[in-house]
């Protein structure tokens, strides 16, 4: 399973990108992020550091 962010909520403060072990998450329009769910391996760092809580598991 992997992760991935609610684009509508994300903020684009960017913490969640540096704490990816893999570098799975890059930055896309408006400076909000995005993972490549295909790369991610659900370790769910990501989603501890995020401040609006906008990311979760692909269910």
């Amino acid at each position: 399973m992997a992760y991935r962010i609610n684009e509508v909520d994300c903020i684009a403060c960017g913490a969640c990108q540096p704490v990816c072990p893999v570098e799975c998450i890059s930055e896309v329009a408006d400076g909000k992020r995005k993972i490549d769910e295909s790369t991610c391996i659900d370790c769910g760092a990501c989603a501890g550091v995020c401040p609006v809580e906008c990311i979760a598991p692909v269910e």
